[in-house]
């Protein structure tokens, strides 16, 4: 009979496998931050739209987006220019940004609100949200087309940048014809 006894490494190193593997979310700036930033010195209104489900088949064709787009979070400045909060998946979890668009639908910039993901988090770096500085609904704002890609970050850059179009689609379909509130 052979007296066999596990090998404790092995047991720890199957137990490392086993155990689930958790991400911790970075949250870089809050929503009223991100207003700050992109919209300085300047009030800014909460806008909420309702999103038909024409709407969102719209912004998803034009952007191919899955997760569907929350209304909730849009906010305008006295001077016509709005902040949209949005949300796409990166590889596996959920990134947040958002988007300040000028008055007539140019980007003014983008700022990552929270990254959950293990990689990719280089998609917060200024030199690579700059890329979207100007782009409007009529630019191609596609990965590998005008927006560059970072290597290792590929899926980030992908969702983050078609999440961007689904901004510039939602202006020019719900939001540019918006009469500016009266206070």
């Amino acid at each position: 009979m052979i007296d066999w006894k596990p090998n404790p490494y092995a047991v720890a190193g199957l137990a490392m496998l086993a155990a689930p593997i958790f991400a911790q979310a970075k949250i870089y700036i809050s929503s009223e931050q991100a207003q700050q930033i992109l919209f300085p010195n300047k009030a800014m209104s909460k806008s909420p739209i309702i999103i038909s489900d024409d709407l969102q088949e719209r912004m998803r064709a034009a952007s191919s987006i899955r997760h569907p787009f929350q209304g909730d979070r849009i906010w305008r400045s006295a001077d016509g220019g709005w902040l949209v909060i949005d949300e796409v998946v990166g590889k596996h979890e959920m990134i947040t940004y958002a988007v300040a668009l000028n008055a007539k639908g140019s980007i003014l910039g983008i700022e990552i609100l929270e990254y959950v993901e293990s990689y990719g988090y280089e998609v917060g770096e200024p030199q690579w949200r700059k890329q979207f500085v100007g782009k409007t609904v009529n630019d191609p704002i596609k990965l590998n087309q005008d927006i560059q890609n970072i290597g290792g970050a590929t899926l980030s850059c992908k969702h983050l940048t078609d999440g961007v179009k689904r901004v510039t689609v939602l202006y020019d379909l719900a939001l540019k014809n918006t009469p500016i509130k009266s206070k």
